[in-house]
């Protein structure tokens, strides 16, 4: 059974069994693949698992939720067929100004991806550098990118299930209670939900640090 992010001797520890491990570690996985698409899975695996699950959150298994204009750029700059999560991933700084958002997105979103994706290689390091004791361990300057990763997992599997506003989480939460247990819908929401605690204990541990 998992155990909260509590502060340890200077640094951050969980406890965390295989299963929780390999599926956080997989959405990790694919996070980067979108944030780096030339990023291949390292396994089969994990996508075996997701594919039971009726939910993947691969770039390739989504159909972008166009209806109007034709492929290629639209009149605001962006590309028809960019992956919508990474819309999530990467927000417009400039929301007012399409030509700006552009112009800075050109600038700045490698870089971005890059800072991303380093946070997500740490993170899924940490969770591959498990002892027998199933404790997650990080050092004080490895917490905050782990965190991060998080937020950045949670962001595109919310993006995947259809949750982009609060009456979105609302409806889905509701849903929740009528679903039947094979629903692919629960397990996705119990791992967000999964997630959501995790980075919650992980905030809450950096918070209380002094």
């Amino acid at each position: 059974m998992a155990r909260a992010f509590l502060p340890e001797d200077g640094r951050y520890v969980a406890v965390l069994d295989e299963t929780e491990r390999f599926m956080v570690h997989g959405l990790m996985e694919q996070t980067r693949a979108v944030l780096s698409p030339e990023v291949e899975s390292t396994g089969d695996a994990f996508a075996d698992l997701v594919a039971s699950m009726g939910v993947s959150v691969a770039t390739q298994d989504q159909t972008p939720d166009r209806t109007d204009g034709a492929a290629g750029d639209d009149e605001d700059g962006w590309d028809d067929e960019r992956d919508p999560a990474l819309d999530r991933l990467l927000p417009d700084a400039h929301r007012g100004d399409g030509d700006v958002a552009a112009e800075f997105r050109r600038l700045t979103e490698e870089g971005l991806r890059q800072r991303k994706s380093g946070n997500l290689d740490l993170a899924m390091s940490r969770l591959a550098e498990v002892s027998d004791d199933d404790r997650v361990v990080l050092e004080a300057a490895q917490a905050p990118a782990f965190l991060m990763a998080l937020t950045d997992v949670r962001l595109l599997l919310a993006e995947r299930m259809g949750m982009r506003t609060e009456e979105d989480a609302e409806r889905l939460h509701a849903a929740m209670e009528v679903i039947g247990d094979d629903d692919p819908l629960g397990y996705a929401m119990a791992w967000y939900d999964f997630l959501t605690w995790l980075q919650e204990t992980l905030t809450q541990a950096l918070m209380g640090e002094d």
